[in-house]
């Protein structure tokens, strides 16, 4: 008998979805959670009627940063696809390093959530090789 596959689909809730598979999520108001598995890095996502962000935070930069720093950042972003680096500005005293990515809401399916999980988890590691590499110079 060949091994016959079928393909299930159905809907859950985002957090009984994640929660399910190991992640921990803590709803911090306003269509923001935070979303923690294992020992990686909070990934915070926010929630809107067509659109899911999500943004990890790798901390404030600034003291160390200058134009190579930010060259190999650039160039990073090809490798870690579909994420990429950027600045979150929101307080200017505090601008702070993050990677980010954006879904839509209409049709996601778990194969393409779980992917974004897995790309940024991978793009921290490459951060980090950067981040390290920077710190000790300073």
């Amino acid at each position: 008998m060949s091994n016959v596959q079928i393909k299930i689909e159905r809907e859950e809730e985002f957090e009984k979805f994640l929660a399910i598979r190991d992640f921990e999520v803590t709803s911090l108001g306003e269509s923001v959670y935070k979303i923690v598995r294992g020992d990686e890095l909070p990934v915070f996502v926010n929630i809107s009627d067509k659109t899911l962000y999500f943004e990890v935070d790798l901390g404030n930069v600034s003291e160390f940063a200058d134009k190579d720093f930010y060259f190999k950042l650039l160039d990073l972003n090809t490798e870690i696809l579909p994420v990429s680096f950027g600045i979150n500005n929101s307080n200017p005293d505090d601008p702070r390093l993050v990677l980010v990515e954006t879904r839509e809401t209409k049709s996601l399916d778990d194969h393409e959530l779980l992917c974004v999980f897995d790309a940024l988890e991978l793009a921290v590691d490459k951060a980090e090789s950067i981040l390290s590499a920077f710190i000790k110079k300073s």
